[in-house]
């Protein structure tokens, strides 16, 4: 059983999300929370797998719901859900320990598909908002420090990390690339080891920084 719990600030948005989650049999909400502060508070009695966490919310916004937990170490894996495209609110977002991001509009099966994910330990990031990142990354000023690569990704390895950043898993990026699951795992492994970071997400900030995406 999955244990969800639902941040956001408009009550249809819960109720239903609430309604939809479960009517999947292995999904459970196990509580829910209408601004940061409330969020934080219920967090702290619950045991629970994935945080559909809401970034624009009264008293305490989500990010600062990620920065305090992510500071305590008490962040469950949080995936975000938002109706705005703000490529600096992902960035932020992603800095302090989100899991995934999804507009808001997603389907049903994307949603629970994406929960799936992030429960598995895996980084969900809806490709159309990576575009949009990438795109806005630019005009954006970084304030984590610039990438340091002492040696150079592969053309291979820069086509994997870049189907990273739009969440695909390594069986689907090797269905893409015409490759071995196992082979596209040994570049990653790679991967992470060259751009000196411990997961996924912290690759593709790393990529992105370096203008490798």
């Amino acid at each position: 059983m999955i244990r969800v719990f639902i941040a956001d600030d408009q009550a249809l948005v819960r109720q239903g999300l609430r309604a939809l989650l479960e009517l999947e049999p292995e999904l459970s909400v196990v509580g829910e929370a209408a601004e940061g502060e409330e969020t934080i508070a219920r967090l702290a009695g619950t045991e629970v797998d994935v945080l559909l966490l809401d970034i624009r919310m009264p008293r305490k916004s989500g990010i600062d719901v990620l920065r305090e937990l992510n500071a305590s170490s008490t962040l469950p894996p949080a995936l975000v859900l938002t109706t705005f495209e703000d490529a600096e609110a992902v960035l932020e977002a992603i800095r302090n320990g989100a899991r995934g991001f999804l507009l808001k509009d997603v389907s049903f099966e994307q949603l629970v598909g994406a929960i799936r994910s992030v429960a598995a330990g895996s980084s969900v990031f809806q490709p159309a908002i990576t575009q949009r990142l990438i795109a806005q990354a630019a005009r954006l000023q970084n304030d984590f420090s610039s990438a340091d690569l002492p040696e150079r990704l592969t053309e291979r390895e820069v086509e994997v990390v870049r189907l990273m950043s739009g969440g695909y898993s390594n069986r689907e990026i090797a269905h893409a690339l015409g490759a071995a699951e196992g082979t596209i795992k040994n570049h990653v492994s790679s991967i992470l080891g060259k751009l000196g970071v411990r997961d996924r997400t912290r690759a593709v900030l790393k990529a992105l920084e370096a203008g490798l995406l």
